[in-house]
């Protein structure tokens, strides 16, 4: 097989991974800048990095021959699709040649299980190490990391890749065990707990031999950069597959509250179940609504940024699922109508974090204004907000909602306007 047919399938067989957007780690230039792929703002953009920089990457797997039987994975072995494998250096050389054509700034590199957890982990990160040592890479690299590898292997993985990524899979070990038998809940995060004790060992290396470096040249005007060696600098993530179990919303932001917690993962990514070629019986025939994931995304968003607790935005008191008709936020506040109006001019950063329609640049700036003078309704629309969310829940200095906030038709009045499909 050509390496054009090779890319063709291993390209198509990454795309179920959703955990692949790029970290917004520092890059890793070399001295002089003469370093190869540094993600300064060039090609063709397909992730989005955290601090909003487009970030192309070459997403592919190592092989789609696996050994492992997972219900939901297209690649388990029981599936009838084509396979492929590259060799270490047929990688290497895809990133290199795209890089150079300007069409990527990065890689994802995902892989089945062949022979043993060990040898399909060493091959990857002898793609990782021989962009970085060989070909001084300095582009954006994320690994797939398999749990059942070795820990050797698990931090030399660390030691090339920018960001590493351990699928928790699904929301509860019940449904790995009945979906995915070769794979154990407990290994999994074992080894995202090995990897956070290594993630928080280098930044803290790190941040101790830069502040030394501070103190020992007191006068200078140039920082010593830190030479500690990094490790896995852009954190670690997950994704957890939506819809092909009977797991509610409550429950899977549970689990995610439990990671960010416990492992303190960068992010967790939510990939919506998608029909696949021979389907077992034990999964649904239809996908869940795309809407879903894209609730519990918002509902993610509140718990990292918003300082929402995921048992505040499904309370055990509703239906374990969120609202599809409106975002978890908007869903909050009119199930919490006693907690509102909000005024512009005394509330504190956390209450206005969560008025609808309040993004966090926007309570940072209310609160910067209201430093110097007193907010008035004028102010909201020179931000730039979306009035007819916001003016329901908030009071300023020449404005009070009134009775808007007390209608019993509120939450139709702020609900999205149905769809229009065109005939044509």
């Amino acid at each position: 097989m050509n390496l054009q047919s090779k890319l063709a399938i291993l390209a198509d067989a990454a795309k179920y991974d959703a955990s692949c957007a790029s970290s917004g780690a520092a890059p890793r230039n070399s001295v002089g800048g003469r370093g190869m792929g540094s993600t300064e703002g060039m090609g063709i953009c397909h992730s989005y990095a955290p601090d909003g920089r487009c970030i192309s990457l070459l997403k592919i797997l190592l092989t789609n021959f696996c050994q492992y039987d997972c219900l939901y994975c297209v690649n388990r072995v029981t599936s009838n699709v084509p396979r492929a494998r590259f060799t270490v250096d047929e990688v290497v050389q895809l990133t290199l040649d795209f890089y150079r054509r300007n069409c990527i700034e990065g890689l994802f590199l995902s892989s089945g299980i062949i022979q043993s957890p060990d040898y399909t982990m060493e091959q990857v990160v002898e793609v990782a190490r021989v962009l970085r040592e060989e070909h001084d890479f300095r582009g954006y690299i994320h690994l797939k990391t398999i749990p059942d590898a070795s820990p050797e292997l698990m931090q030399r993985a660390g030691r090339h890749a920018d960001r590493l990524s351990i699928n928790i899979e699904l929301p509860t070990a019940e449904s790995l065990t009945a979906l995915a038998p070769e794979k154990n809940s407990a290994a999994i995060d074992r080894s995202m707990a090995r990897m956070a004790v290594h993630i928080g060992e280098s930044r803290a290396a790190r941040k101790e031999q830069a502040a030394q470096a501070i103190v020992s040249m007191p006068q200078s005007r140039t920082t010593r950069r830190a030479s500690a060696p990094l490790f896995a600098p852009g954190g670690q993530s997950t994704q957890m597959i939506v819809g092909a179990d009977a797991t509610d919303d409550r429950t899977i932001l549970a689990t995610s509250a439990r990671l960010y917690g416990t492992h303190r993962l960068r992010r967790v990514y939510y990939s919506a179940f998608s029909p696949i070629p021979d389907a077992a019986r034990a999964l649904p025939l239809a996908a869940p609504p795309t809407v879903r994931e894209h609730r519990l995304y918002q509902a993610d968003w509140l718990m990292r940024f918003y300082g929402f607790t995921h048992d505040e935005i499904v309370p055990p008191s509703q239906v374990g699922m969120l609202a599809l008709d409106m975002d978890p936020k908007l869903a909050w506040a009119l199930a919490h109508r006693e907690r509102f109006p909000v005024n512009l001019n005394t509330a504190p950063r956390e209450l206005l974090l969560r008025v609808p329609g309040f993004g966090v640049q926007t309570v940072d700036r209310l609160l910067a204004a209201r430093r110097v003078r007193r907010l008035r309704h004028a102010d909201l629309a020179r931000l730039h907000v979306p009035l007819k969310k916001v003016l329901p829940f908030v009071e300023a200095a020449d404005y009070r909602p009134g009775r808007a906030l007390e209608a019993a038709d509120l939450a139709a009045h702020l609900a999205p306007p149905p769809v229009q499909r065109s005939l044509f």
